[in-house]
């Protein structure tokens, strides 16, 4: 089960909420389905160097509220805010609403976001750098700032390589089956002149214990960001599992 569901939709509800947040009636659901996709596709490739992990869309009677999520809010606010103001426009013109609202969160640990993570690797691997080296950064980095676990898996034709292969790198525990644990999960690609090497990156926070708001405003926002001990939302658990990992060098792609 935990290898075959997404581990975000697996928690829905638990101990995650949704990044869309409307009503939409039987006539009108399709269309406000695909103006979000619009909407964060859009985002996505205009702000492809703003960090961002995600994109929270709200919708209230004839106002639409967007909430990005974001590793480095200067690139995306602009001087004097000036960005912010031409993204507004512009999504006002990709949608039709008048009422467009535009709110920026800053991510403070970029180094516990599956998604950042990810295209960190990513664009580590698109400038030429060695992909295992970009990966043991990426998980020294996750540990260092408090994960509990973290696994990555690279898909393609690493190195340059003529046949394409799998490659895994796990490092401390990502139990995917405890739906009380807090995994970030996120899956990316990297654009190679030799194709394209896919990413997946599993990121464990520890275990939620207190009942949680579902509001993913305010989970990312700071409040309980990264599983800090709020509301004895984290505990200690059982390290045998890093240590094992640190043993093996961390993960198979090492014993190569």
């Amino acid at each position: 089960m935990g290898q075959k569901a997404n581990p975000i939709g697996n928690r829905l509800g638990i101990i995650r909420g949704w990044e869309s947040n409307w009503y939409g009636s039987k006539k009108d659901y399709a269309g406000k389905l695909i103006e979000d996709h619009k909407i964060r596709t859009y985002l996505n490739a205009r702000i492809n160097k703003g960090g961002i992990s995600k994109i929270v869309i709200e919708r209230t009677l004839g106002k639409l509220i967007v909430t990005i999520h974001t590793s480095k809010p200067g690139i995306i606010i602009g001087k004097g805010g000036g960005e912010v103001d031409r993204i507004k426009e512009e999504l006002k013109k990709l949608t039709g609403k008048d009422d467009v609202q535009i709110n920026i969160l800053e991510i403070r640990r970029p180094e516990l976001d599956a998604m950042i993570v990810g295209d960190t690797i990513a664009r580590q691997i698109e400038n030429r750098i060695n992909f295992k080296r970009a990966t043991k950064m990426a998980i020294a980095s996750a540990l260092r700032m408090g994960a509990e676990g973290i696994k990555v898996k690279l898909s393609g034709r690493l190195g340059g390589a003529e046949i394409a292969r799998s490659e895994e790198f796990k490092q401390g525990r990502v139990p995917l089956h405890t739906f009380r644990m807090d995994i970030d999960y996120a899956n990316v690609f990297a654009q190679t002149v030799y194709g394209k090497i896919g990413i997946k990156v599993w990121i464990c926070k520890g275990e939620v214990l207190a009942k949680r708001d579902l509001n993913p405003n305010i989970i990312a926002g700071g409040k309980n960001e990264g599983g800090n001990n709020t509301g004895g939302e984290r505990r200690g658990g059982d390290r045998r599992d890093d240590r094992r990992g640190d043993r093996r060098g961390g993960g198979r792609g090492d014993r190569k």
